[in-house]
């Protein structure tokens, strides 16, 4: 990573904001000596985060877009990790399959998900459970952050907001339904083991492979 320019680093507001409270729940979470692989990494201000904060796993960034793979880089340099934290993956999550290596691939132990099913296609969602099966264990997690619309819950007038305006930018994103992400978890072999209120009405989603 000599060679990296830190002037690539990309700043994202809401790391800051829920970084803290993604690293309590996935405490709860995490093995020692093992690997998180994060989809959708963006800035890479999570990834460090992370990887700090947990320094006995190993947290492997990845992300489609090569400005966001430069600034993960960037960070990873920035903060002093690179002897620890590899090199951002490139990870499209829907092409087949995903570039993992065996090393990597015997080492995960969970897949972390933020930020990312509201902003793209249903198609991503689909893809990000097939993949996640094909990457995990039995007993293995996957965690998914963001905000949902739920039946038995009135969904915030801020989340409806945000939908609208996803919807307007896209008509392919939106919020979720959580019924219909858990439905598409049990067709992969995953079963929701966990629902965590996060602050600014958002959840983090745990689901456990069986």
């Amino acid at each position: 990573m000599e060679n990296i320019n830190l002037d690539n680093r990309l700043n994202f507001a809401a790391t800051k904001r829920n970084r803290d409270s993604i690293a309590a729940v996935l405490s709860h979470y995490i093995s020692p000596n093992s690997l998180l692989l994060e989809i959708a990494s963006g800035s890479g201000e999570h990834g460090v985060f992370f990887q700090k904060i947990f320094p006995s796993i190993i947290w492997q960034t990845s992300d489609p877009e090569q400005a966001h793979r430069n600034s993960i880089n960037s960070w990873i340099k920035h903060e002093g990790l690179f002897s620890k934290m590899p090199e951002a993956l490139d990870i499209n999550v829907e092409k087949s399959p995903w570039p993992i290596t065996k090393q990597i691939r015997s080492l995960i132990k969970g897949i972390v998900c933020i930020n990312m099913i509201h902003i793209s296609p249903w198609s991503c969602t689909k893809a990000l459970f097939k993949h996640s099966k094909s990457n995990l264990d039995q007993n293995h997690f996957l965690m998914i952050y963001g905000p949902f619309i739920r039946k038995e819950v009135q969904t915030s007038a801020s989340n409806l907001i945000f939908d609208q305006s996803l919807k307007f930018q896209n008509p392919l994103w939106g919020l979720r339904n959580l019924d219909e992400v858990n439905k598409l978890a049990f067709l992969n072999g995953f079963e929701q083991e966990k629902v965590y209120e996060m602050p600014a009405n958002n959840l983090s989603v745990i689901y456990r492979l069986n």
